[in-house]
């Protein structure tokens, strides 16, 4: 049994669509209407935001609102490493993907000679850096910042000097990069990939299972498969990114991707996961309330949720 902590960081400024920040409040609204009282039961920190930047216009146009997000990173690896320091295991609740970067670098500022793996369950890689983003969004590029790439073999913008200078402070959050090399990383269920992405995915071989494995080889494979990959690591930190389940489930996320896995196929997924030892921290992120029909993204998130929390807890 573990002591759980959640962690809300309730902030946007990396997401490209209006709403993100409100997801944790949605999980919670599913969570009263399930008749649960588990944000009763489990204690929570929220991260402050930097969301008045929305009301400004972006200096940055290859990333967005660096500076605000340098500041969350910075405010979620102190709380997730003072967490873990203290023998708890963080459950992270986020609202734009950016979050993770923060999340990825607190564990290692608890650890710092860990091995740690990484296991992406998302529709996205998430690995461009401002060099390479076609779209200038934070939650874009945490997994880029986290390996300390900055891909500039496929280089298409030209970042100002402010800019470069930021995402240099932000690769070096909690004073260690990179943090993750290419071959800690695991992703499940990404589908939808820029070139530039496509390159480093092929590169480094990265090791991915696809929707379509998924549903062929059923969840319990691809877990075991993706926890053997990783038997090099000392530790594991879990990523959910509700765009990772198919767009059919629901609109309530900023960026749907059509094929995707379901929910009870996500849930099954993330339980199975979090049963490992060497699971030290869970996030879940991308909800997006003012994009859904009758709060049914966080519903089903809040029901995988729940799994996750039943099996840290059993």
């Amino acid at each position: 049994m573990k002591t759980l902590k959640f962690i809300e960081v309730k902030s946007e400024i990396g997401a490209g669509t209006r709403g993100a920040s409100m997801g944790v409040d949605a999980i919670k609204i599913a969570a009263l209407d399930y008749g649960s009282n588990m944000f009763k039961q489990i204690e929570s920190i929220e991260i402050k935001t930097e969301n008045q930047l929305l009301f400004e216009a972006p200096k940055t146009p290859y990333a967005k609102r660096i500076n605000g997000i340098l500041s969350i990173y910075e405010r979620t690896a102190a709380a997730v490493s003072q967490t873990l320091k203290k023998n708890n295991f963080p459950i992270v609740l986020a609202g734009d993907h950016s979050t993770a970067g923060g999340t990825i670098a607190g564990i290692k500022m608890a650890n710092p000679k860990a091995k740690l793996g990484v296991i992406w369950i998302d529709a996205h890689a998430d690995i461009h850096s401002p060099y390479t983003t076609p779209s200038g969004n934070l939650h874009g590029m945490p997994i880029a910042a986290s390996l300390g790439e900055d891909n500039i073999a496929n280089r298409v913008n030209k970042p100002d000097k402010e800019t470069v200078e930021l995402w240099g402070k932000l690769k070096k959050v909690g004073n260690i990069t990179p943090k993750i090399t290419y071959k800690d990383i695991v992703y499940i269920g990404v589908r939808d990939v820029e070139p530039e992405e496509s390159f480093l995915l092929k590169k480094h071989k990265i090791k991915t299972f696809t929707t379509a494995e998924v549903k062929r080889n059923g969840v319990e494979k691809i877990a075991r498969d993706a926890l053997a990959h990783l038997t090099h690591c000392n530790l594991i930190y879990v990523s959910f990114d509700v765009d990772s389940m198919d767009s059919s489930i629901s609109k309530g996320t900023g960026t749907p991707v059509r094929n995707g896995i379901t929910e009870k196929e996500a849930g099954s997924l993330c339980v199975r996961l979090v049963q490992n030892s060497k699971v030290c921290c869970f996030e879940i992120c991308e909800v997006n309330p003012t994009l859904d029909k009758e709060n049914l993204m966080a519903e089903n998130t809040f029901e995988i949720l729940q799994k996750v929390v039943s099996q840290l807890t059993y």
